[in-house]
């Protein structure tokens, strides 16, 4: 099982997006943020066929770091129920994953 993850999570606006990016890295939950402009989302909500433009961000962290980074993203985050989801990284350059371990500091367990 991998020890590394890329957490997604969209955002309503580049103002949110970078302030929840710096904030996830700024408290050692994330090693990298990248934030990707130009996101347009079709999904239902509450029974309406919705739409939206938005930010992804994508985070690269470690599982045990998870748990914390996810109740950050729900403190701070101004949708009702965000997108948060958690893919492992399968296989990686050994020097980056290094970096993400060294990198990552608040592992609550």
């Amino acid at each position: 099982m991998s020890e590394h993850l890329i957490v997604y999570c969209t955002c309503p606006d580049g103002e949110t997006a970078d302030r929840l990016a710096g904030a996830l890295v700024e408290q050692g939950l994330a090693a990298c943020v990248a934030v990707l402009p130009g996101v347009r989302s079709t999904y239902r909500w509450q029974g309406r066929l919705e739409q939206a433009d938005e930010f992804q961000l994508q985070a690269k962290t470690t599982r045990t770091a998870y748990p914390a980074l996810e109740a950050a993203l729900l403190r701070q985050h101004p949708y009702e129920l965000p997108e948060i989801v958690a893919v492992p990284i399968a296989q990686g350059l050994a020097g980056y994953l290094a970096w993400i371990d060294d990198n990552v500091t608040n592992e609550n367990t």
